[in-house]
């Protein structure tokens, strides 16, 4: 069967301009001249039979038959570059992943040592962020996302559940003298008050509202951060146990109760459906998935 593909040059040159929103950025991306891109532009419109994109004053914008163009043009690109490197036995490289702050640094850095033994042709990237990955527009393979799951276009596959309880530092933990029931916990500093997890927990353990307050919200950012005021001694901190085991471990924080809070929330793995088969994200995948399936089953 004969295929009626487009001139692939000319979807390649579409490709960067639609992500770049732009002919001329897409001609630097590419080394071509802005004319050269407008030319490889107008031949795909001509094929196509109706514009793909609207010229502005500054950049252009796709219209609505671009934009479903591009959305399966660069699924395409995707799975054809992924074939092309198996093809040539370069599935190797390196593996770009973006992963919020305390995945990072308290779980994942922690471990990585032994995906890059078990897979020394892949050289790893990590970029720390809490802004969510434009996979269209960047150069990551793969990305740790807290959330519940669900985002347009994206694999999703759960590698860590969400629960949380209170901790703190054996100083603090000292000086409160017992600890015998949950709602002692309220005689303390609460450091990040207002995080809803508080909430959650508390009634969780039957405590209710026992957290509302007049007080001034306060909020320590990422569970790193707040994990260091705790054991600074200036409050209990509300954090994900896995994130802490060194700590708990070596005495740093205490878990005075067993009892944990979930929301329903997780942390996952994603990346574009169409990268599913890249060796290298298979590589990956079932790497975590075995670092983490001890967690998921407790």
């Amino acid at each position: 069967m004969t295929r009626d593909l487009p001139p692939l040059p000319a979807i390649r040159v579409f490709d960067a301009a639609a992500r770049h929103g732009s002919f001329t950025l897409a001609g630097e991306d590419l080394g071509m001249t802005q004319a050269a891109v407008s030319y490889q532009i107008k031949i795909l419109e001509e094929r196509v039979g109706t514009p793909l994109f609207e010229r502005y004053a500054r950049g252009v914008g796709l219209t609505e038959v671009g934009r479903k163009l591009y959305q399966r043009a660069s699924a395409a690109l995707d799975i054809l570059a992924d074939a092309y490197s198996d093809a040539r036995g370069a599935d190797a490289g390196t593996l770009s992943i973006s992963v919020i702050p305390t995945f990072a640094t308290n779980f994942l850095a922690q471990r990585l040592g032994r995906f890059q033994l078990d897979t020394p042709d892949i050289a790893v990237r990590m970029e720390i962020s809490e802004t969510l990955t434009d996979f269209a527009r960047g150069d990551v393979d793969v990305a740790i996302r807290g959330g519940y799951g669900a985002w347009d276009g994206l694999v999703s596959q759960l590698i860590l559940p969400t629960v949380f309880t209170p901790m703190l530092s054996p100083d603090l933990l000292a000086k409160a003298g017992d600890l015998s029931a949950p709602e002692d916990l309220l005689k303390l500093p609460i450091l990040s008050r207002g995080d809803p997890w508080w909430q959650r927990w508390l009634s969780q353990v039957g405590l209710g509202d026992a957290c509302s307050t007049a007080a001034p919200v306060r909020s320590m950012g990422p569970q790193v951060v707040e994990a260091g005021a705790a054991m600074a001694g200036h409050g209990v901190a509300m954090l994900t146990p896995a994130f802490f085991q060194s700590e708990l471990e070596r005495g740093l924080l205490v878990q005075p109760f067993d009892q944990v809070g979930d929301d329903g929330s997780g942390y996952w793995l994603v990346y574009p459906e169409s990268r599913r088969n890249a060796g290298k994200i298979r590589k990956f995948r079932s790497w975590i998935e075995r670092e983490t399936k001890a967690f998921r089953e407790s």
